[in-house]
Formats: structure tokens, C-alpha cells, sequence
């Protein structure tokens, strides 16, 4: 029978289940919509039915004479906020003008905030924001990238933490025209929409003059807290913003949504609290990963060396701002190539900023490269994996940077044996069983493995109780979980006895939960807090009488069963609880920050790594795709819990599916407006469409990717999944697909285009 419950030696890498599962499961925890200050008013949104053009009139009356209706709100009464663009950027601000809802009479992209109902009901909110008229001078959109590409331009910001291509190296065009193995191939991707089960909403509490309590659906509370202040001109002692619980985010919940910018300026204005929530359809107009269309070509020589790679992608961005994403260069850092060339241009367009979503960048760039190397493969004559281990590089040719660990081959070596690649037949369209199509794909995925800068708190009270706190934020990844077990083994004690707090703008600094960065960094501030505690205890321990650990450093001590002991003897030491009395103390409490190292930085940088190996059956006459296997096997370093790291995994393999042959916004380009904005026809994986999943993490030790030894997970389990079912539709069918996502009618066209 399994172990449920860890002892004190094995808390990091024990499969702990969520501690905040019982509240989720039971409905218990208090999701950002739904706390119910007394008085609470409410509001509900009017949006723009046009893609670009101006306001010319509103009408309210019909509106406002709605039973409950306390204001209405629009470009002509909205309250004076900040002017400087500046104070409406917050931390993951992109360059360009920050979109401000009710500004003027523009419309910028469908979907536009043009009016903000507050009631007293919810209801009387939602029907006074039906009976609001609006009239428009309409312009025509552009929300095509297909014409749009044509006018597309290298944004002239850079993004802050997104690094532009680098500059070509050796000879790109000169290799690729004189290898005897060549492919030139364009690949589109649609835009896809985050659809997390939570909504976005926000509950501003007025707590008096300039004071507010935030309950926001955010990634990060001290994002929210300063963009707040900037705007509002708030102090930020007086704003507290909480997001103890997300429902799903993956990136929509990076920056703030606009839903708290209005609920927050209703709130300030009328002096009362006041909460709003989207819609599902709004969902749709808050972050989305941007449309792509990338072209590559590709050349090999003959035994199979990549001798050049040109990769070049053009992204869809709003008209306001220059949304950004790494797209093209792993291209030039995931195989050994001397010849590359790399080029990232944008498409301004009516529509509203794409945002991150899960591995922005990645998910989205690995599509084109893992496609046209499978390309490239069965050109030279092949096998896939075989192409990738013979193009395998130790480096990031990039920046020309060693790498901290890369157990790629490990996870190609075990991730194959779990499938059984050995007993592939080489030949497309050569696997079948009865009416099905059999096909056999695989990709390689990699991501930044990156520490960020992270401050957190640690308490040791007496009896043993342990409290550890950062301003963090658990967006589904685990974080309370890994965090509370980072505490008790750091004290020696049991998961249970550690009290956890994250998700409040007045704790320890965090960055907003992105990047596959928070157990790596948060949970290594947490360590370091511990630490600083273990320090403190030792200096008190010092000065009791007889102590045995008077001589001693705090890296020859350890807390074990409730006692300060030697590292190499538990039996010489003193009780906590006798330190905390002799020093006269009921707890100690200490903060400790990590960040970067700066000098580590200049010669050496971190990714996780996987290898994705996807079975594709395929009804030979109706086009029906059916993912049947999937084993993905993960490099990154040590896994603090396998359960919550698993389901990491899970969740971006679905996601991966759901980019390769389901999730595509589909937009009517005369009105410029999303027609599918709903979740009965944006098609999202459903229980249906997945079948097994078999995740594997390879052993990989790394102690300078994090203190912890930590690498990211929410990231990794996307990036290269499209590819790898692309190229398992490939195999199956013997033409390619290069239009994402891949549905019925795309695969009967190639085969009849084929026949």
C-alpha cells in the first residue's frame, strides 16, 4: 500500500497531495468573485460590436431607469485618473500605450469596453448593460495576419526579459543552397483563447479615504497592488490585494485585466465596494496567444548534419501595443547548426493585446522547428529521434553560454523504450489497424529553466509549528503544497505542522507567478529564510551553559526531531524549545532573499528539456484523429513532488493537444469580430480526447540552476507536443498538415491533394 504520509527524512520528492485540495474539492475555497462584502454593489460590462472605429453616440436613458442602477459609466463621465503612461505599466508591461478602458471615443478591437453598469444586483446590472445603445462610426479592421504580414515591422522596443533574435552566425543562405538535403515549409498557427475554469472578476472592498482590499484573479498581487497605486495614485500601504485562490491562469492573469481597473475606479468613486466579473465571451479579449506564421527552411547534408536553418516568424499584435514573445530563437540553440538566421517581425492589428500562454513563445516556435527537422528527416532518409541525437548540441549557440545540466538524451532514451519507437515502421501511411491510420510522431521541448529575484519569511514557534510566507501565487501549480514541504524539511517536521502564506501583496516580495519560475524561486527564498532561522537558533544556542554546539558554524548543524544538533551527530544538541526559552523567545522570525547569480550568468544558463513520443490513430475514410498514447519524459532537475509535478505535465500535454487539433479563434475579418467566443464552439480538449498519458522524469541533478536544485515545470509539458502529434498525422497519412490546428477538413484536403 502507498505511504500517504511522509516521514521527516523524505518530505522533498514525497507525492504529497495538494493541502489545498480538501477546500477546492468542497467547494470551501473563496475563489477573487466570490466574497461578499455587505453592501457590495455590482457590475456588468457593455462591449464594442465593431473591430475600429469611433463612438459617435450613447444612449443611457433606457438603461438608467432600471430598477438598482447607481451609475453608468463611459469616455464621457469617467473619473480623472493618471495621464503618464508610465503609471498604468505595470511589471510585464509591454512598450506601447497600455490599454486604458473608457478612455475616449475610439475602438480599438471588438470586444472594447464601452460602458460600465454598477447596481445594486447583479441582475439589474446585466439588464441595464443589454438596454445601453450605442452608435458607431464604423472603419474597416484589420484583423487578418495573412494581410497584415505585408506590413509587418521589427518592434523597435524590446520587451524587458524577452530577447530578440540574435544576429545571424556563419553563412545561412550560402549553406542552405548548396545542401544536397533541403526543405522550405511555412506554418500558420491560429490565435487560441485562455478559457481557465475561473473567470475574471475582481471584489474591490472600500474600506475608507484612499483604502482598499482587492480580491483579484491574478497571477501576482503585488502587480495588481502597483498598478493600482500608479493609476489611482494610491498609497500602497493603503491597497491589499489578495489571490489566495486562482482557478486556472497560464499566463492570462499576467498583467492586470480590466475588470479590476473599473471595479476599483467604480469603488473610489462611489465609496462603496464594488465587485465585477467577465463573461465567457469577454474571456476572449483578455490575453490569447497571438497568430503566427513562420516560415523555415532547412538543410542537411548528406549523412544527415544540419548545416543551416533560417527560421523567420511574423506575430499578430494589437495596434496599441507591441506584444512580444521568443519565438524563433530556439531554432538557433536547440541542435548543432554553424549556419542560422533568425528574424521576429509583428503585425499591428484591430484586435486586443495577446497575452502569455502557457510557454508563450515556445509552444509556438517549436511548432515550426520540430516540424520541418521531422521534414528534413525523411529527406535524408532518417529516423526522427536518430535526426535529433546525431544534431545533438551541449551549448547555447545563442549566447554562446555552457549549459548548468541537459539530460536530453536520457529523456530520448527512456521516453523511447516506454513507447517502443524501436518497433516503428519507417514508411508513412505503412502502420494500420483495420480502418485506422497508424502514426507514430515524436519532438523535443525545452524551456528556461530561470530563478528570479524572491524574498521570503520563515517562523519557528515553539511546539514546533512552522510558518512560511511570500507574496507568491498558486495558479494550480502546487505552490502551497511545495512550499509547505520545502518548511517542514528544512525544520525537520511534518507538512502538517507548517502554516503557509502566499497570495497577499503585504507579504515578502515575489515576482508574479510566470516562467516556470516560483518553486525554484520562492521555495529557494523559503529554504533561505529556514536557514537564516537555523542561524539565529545557533547563535542563541551558543550562549547556553554546556552547550554542545558552541564551537560550532550553522553548516555543521541541522534540525532534527525537534532539536538543534550536530550535522554528523543527532545526539549531541539542544531542543528547540529550550533554545526559544533560554533566549526568552515564544518564536523566531527571519526574512531571506535569492536572486540571480549575476557572475553564473555570464558563462552558464539553464533549460529544462523533454522528449514527446505520440501515437495518432486516423479514420482512413472520415479523417477522425484520435490521439491515443502519449509518453513525454521530462529533464529538470529535482522534482519536490511527484504528484503535483505530474500533474503539471498532464495539463500541458492537454493543452499541446488542444493547440494541435482543436483550439482556433475564428474571426468574421469584415466586422473583426470573434464568432466562436463561447465554449460550445472554441473546441478545448474534452475527457474524450484524451486517452493515456504517461509521464516520466528523468534523473537529473543540478545544483546551479536554483539553490533548491529546482527546475520549472508549468512550461515544459506544452512545448513541442503540437509538433510531435503533426508529425505522428504525418506518419499515419503520408502528407503534411502545416495549418494548426489540424482538423478533419485539413486532413482530407492533403489526402485529396495527395491523391
Amino acid at each position: 500500500m502507498a505511504q500517504t504520509t511522509p516521514d521527516t527524512g523524505r518530505l522533498i520528492g514525497f507525492p504529497l497531495a495538494r493541502i489545498d485540495g480538501p477546500k477546492k474539492v468542497t467547494g470551501t475555497a473563496p475563489y477573487a468573485a466570490e466574497h461578499h462584502p455587505q453592501g457590495c454593489l455590482h457590475g456588468f460590462v457593455t462591449t464594442a460590436t465593431i473591430g475600429r472605429g469611433r463612438i459617435t453616440r450613447l444612449d443611457l436613458a433606457d438603461a438608467a431607469a432600471v430598477p438598482g442602477v447607481v451609475k453608468i459609466y463611459t469616455h464621457e463621465n469617467r473619473p480623472r485618473t493618471a495621464w503618464w503612461d508610465r503609471s498604468w505599466k505595470d511589471e510585464v508591461a509591454l512598450p506601447g500605450h497600455p490599454f486604458r478602458p473608457l478612455e475616449n471615443d475610439r475602438i480599438l478591437f471588438d470586444g472594447q469596453p464601452v460602458a460600465l453598469v454598477i447596481a445594486e444586483t447583479f441582475e439589474a446590472a446585466r439588464d441595464a448593460a443589454a438596454l445601453i445603445r450605442v452608435s458607431y462610426a464604423a472603419e474597416e479592421p484589420t484583423t487578418d495576419l495573412s494581410a497584415a504580414r505585408q506590413d509587418a515591422y521589427v518592434p523597435k522596443q524590446k520587451r524587458n526579459g524577452i530577447a530578440p533574435p540574435p544576429p545571424p552566425r556563419g553563412e545561412p543562405q550560402a549553406a542552405y543552397d548548396r545542401a544536397p538535403h533541403r526543405i522550405s515549409a511555412e506554418y500558420w498557427l491560429e490565435g487560441e483563447h485562455h478559457n481557465p475554469m475561473e473567470l475574471f472578476g475582481s471584489t474591490v472592498i472600500y474600506e475608507g479615504e484612499g483604502r482598499l482590499t482587492v480580491h483579484d484573479k491574478t497571477q501576482g498581487s503585488q502587480n495588481v497592488q502597483g498598478y493600482l497605486c500608479g493609476i489611482f495614485e494610491l498609497q500602497p500601504e493603503n491597497v491589499r490585494v489578495y489571490n489566495y485562490f486562482v482557478g486556472g491562469a497560464f499566463g492570462s492573469g499576467l498583467r492586470p485585466g480590466h475588470q479590476v481597473f473599473l471595479a476599483t475606479l467604480a469603488a473610489l468613486d462611489l465609496r462603496r465596494s464594488v465587485k465585477l466579473e467577465l463573461s465567457r465571451q469577454e474571456m476572449f479579449y483578455m490575453r490569447w496567444r497571438p497568430a503566427t506564421v513562420q516560415s523555415v527552411k532547412m538543410a542537411a547534408d548528406a549523412e544527415g548534419h544540419l548545416v543551416a536553418i533560417l527560421h523567420d516568424a511574423i506575430a499578430a499584435t494589437s495596434v496599441h501595443e507591441d506584444y512580444q514573445e521568443t519565438v524563433v530563437n530556439w531554432s538557433g540553440l536547440a541542435y548543432r547548426c554553424d549556419n542560422v538566421q533568425l528574424s521576429y517581425e509583428l503585425a499591428a492589428m484591430n484586435v486586443s493585446t495577446p497575452g502569455d500562454m502557457r510557454a508563450p513563445g515556445a509552444a509556438t516556435g517549436f511548432v515550426a522547428l520540430e516540424c520541418a527537422i521531422d521534414e528534413l528527416s525523411y529527406a535524408v532518409g532518417l529516423d526522427p529521434l536518430e535526426m535529433r541525437v546525431l544534431n545533438f548540441v551541449h551549448v547555447d549557440q545563442n549566447e554562446d553560454l555552457q549549459l548548468t545540466s541537459k539530460a536530453l538524451h536520457a529523456c530520448y532514451r527512456e521516453g523511447a523504450a516506454r513507447f517502443g519507437w524501436a518497433q516503428r515502421s519507417p514508411k508513412p501511411r505503412s502502420m494500420r489497424d483495420g480502418q485506422d491510420l497508424i502514426g507514430w510522431g515524436m519532438a523535443t521541448g525545452i524551456w528556461e529553466a530561470t530563478l528570479t529575484q524572491a524574498t521570503a519569511r520563515a517562523r519557528l514557534s515553539k511546539g514546533g509549528k512552522v510558518a512560511v510566507s511570500a507574496a507568491a501565487s498558486d495558479i494550480g501549480t502546487g505552490t502551497w503544497t511545495v512550499l509547505a514541504q520545502v518548511g517542514a524539511d528544512a525544520f525537520g517536521v511534518l507538512p502538517q505542522q507548517v502554516t503557509v502564506e502566499i497570495g497577499d501583496s503585504s507579504l515578502p516580495k515575489t515576482s508574479v507567478e510566470g516562467g516556470s519560475w516560483t518553486a525554484a524561486s520562492t521555495g529557494s527564498a523559503v529554504q533561505a529564510a529556514a536557514r537564516a532561522v537555523q542561524a539565529t537558533l545557533l547563535r542563541h544556542a551558543r550562549t547556553m551553559p554546556g552547550s554542545p554546539l558552541a564551537e560550532l558554524s550553522v553548516e555543521q548543524t541541522a534540525i532534527r526531531g525537534g532539536r538543534l544538533v550536530m550535522e554528523i551527530n543527532d545526539q549531541a544538541g539542544v531542543a528547540l524549545d529550550d533554545i526559544l526559552d533560554a533566549a526568552g523567545l515564544s518564536f523566531i522570525e527571519e526574512e531571506a532573499e535569492v536572486a540571480p547569480d549575476a557572475a553564473q550568468a555570464k558563462t552558464f544558463v539553464s533549460y529544462t528539456h523533454s522528449g514527446i513520443f505520440v501515437e495518432v490513430r486516423i479514420d482512413d475514410e472520415v479523417g477522425v484523429i484520435r490521439v491515443s498514447r502519449v509518453v513525454i519524459a521530462v529533464a529538470a532537475g529535482r522534482i519536490l513532488n511527484p504528484k503535483t509535478a505530474r500533474s503539471q505535465i498532464l495539463g500541458g500535454v492537454v493543452m499541446g493537444i488542444g493547440m494541435a487539433l482543436h483550439e482556433e479563434g475564428m474571426t468574421d475579418h469584415r466586422l473583426g469580430r470573434i464568432m466562436n467566443h463561447n465554449l460550445a464552439e472554441y473546441h478545448i480538449p474534452a475527457h474524450a480526447d484524451i486517452a493515456d498519458i504517461d509521464v516520466i522524469f528523468v534523473e537529473e541533478h543540478d545544483a546551479m540552476a536554483s539553490p533548491l536544485g529546482v527546475k520549472g515545470l508549468g512550461e515544459i509539458g506544452i512545448v513541442g507536443v503540437a509538433a510531435a502529434v503533426a508529425n505522428a498525422i504525418y506518419h499515419a497519412t503520408g502528407t503534411r498538415v502545416r495549418h494548426f490546428p489540424i482538423t478533419i477538413d485539413k486532413v482530407l484536403f492533403a489526402k485529396e491533394a495527395a491523391e
